[in-house]
C-alpha cells in the first residue's frame, strides 16, 4: 500500500512539474528569441561607445517606445545600401534641431553629449536648422567625424528617417536575456524532471499492483 501510495504522489507531482516547467521553458525562450537579438557592430561610426567587433542585445520595440537619446538599429531602404545601422535618437517628430557647430539644441534646449567622439559636436559639416516630420526620427553617429547620418540627407525631409524602420534599440547589458535564458532552463529542467517523476510513479504503480496481486486471498467463512 505504501508503494502504490508513493506511485500516486509520484504521479501527482509530475502533474505539476511538467506543465509548469513547458510554460517556463516556452515562454522564456520564445520571448527570448521574438524580442532579442544578436548583432556584431561592423563600423567606428558609434564610437567610443561601441566599437567594431562588438556584440550588442537589440531589443525590439515599438515606435512609440524609442525616445530621445536612445540608440538604435535602423534600416533605411534608400540608404546604406538597405544595410541595418547603429545611430543615436537626437530628435522625434516634431522636434526642432539645431547645431551652430559647437552645440546642438532641441527645442531651444541644449543637449549634454558625453558620449560624443572627443567632443567633436559636428566636425566636417555646417549648422542645420531643422524641424522633423510626425512620425520621423533625425539620427546622428557618436563619432561625428565618421558617421554617414542625418546630417548627410538635410534635403530629404531634413534628413530624418521613418521610425518604422527601427529594428530595435541597444540594450546596455545582458541581464533580461540572461533572465529569460536562466527561465527556459529552470523550465526544461522541471519538464524532465516531473516526466522523470511520472515514469517512477507509473513504476512504482505497477510493482504495487502486482505485489498486491501475488498475496493469496484471505480466506472467508
Amino acid at each position: 500500500m505504501q508503494q502504490r501510495g508513493a506511485g500516486s504522489g509520484l504521479r501527482v507531482a509530475a502533474w505539476v512539474l511538467v506543465p509548469l516547467g513547458l510554460v517556463l521553458a516556452l515562454g522564456g525562450i520564445g520571448y527570448l528569441l521574438t524580442h532579442y537579438q544578436g548583432v556584431v557592430v561592423m563600423s567606428e561610426a558609434m564610437e567610443p561607445t561601441y566599437g567594431p567587433g562588438e556584440r550588442l542585445v537589440i531589443e525590439r520595440v515599438d515606435a512609440g517606445e524609442i525616445r530621445r537619446g536612445d540608440v538604435v538599429l535602423v534600416r533605411v531602404p534608400e540608404r546604406y545600401q538597405d544595410r541595418p545601422v547603429l545611430q543615436r535618437v537626437i530628435g522625434m517628430g516634431g522636434d526642432h534641431v539645431v547645431c551652430d557647430g559647437n552645440r546642438i539644441t532641441v527645442n531651444g534646449q541644449a543637449i549634454d553629449e558625453p558620449y560624443v567622439m572627443r567632443g567633436e559636436v559636428n566636425p566636417g559639416t555646417g549648422p542645420y536648422d531643422v524641424r522633423v516630420p510626425d512620425g520621423r526620427l533625425f539620427l546622428l553617429g557618436d563619432h561625428r567625424g565618421n558617421s554617414n547620418d542625418a546630417r548627410f540627407f538635410l534635403d530629404e525631409q531634413s534628413g530624418s528617417v521613418a521610425a518604422s524602420g527601427v529594428l530595435g534599440r541597444v540594450q546596455n547589458g545582458f541581464t533580461a536575456p540572461a533572465v529569460l535564458v536562466a527561465f527556459g532552463v529552470l523550465g526544461i529542467v522541471l519538464t524532465l524532471v516531473g516526466i522523470g517523476l511520472g515514469i517512477g510513479g507509473y513504476t512504482a504503480g505497477r510493482r504495487a499492483r502486482r505485489a498486491l496481486a501475488a498475496v493469496p486471498p484471505w480466506p472467508v467463512a
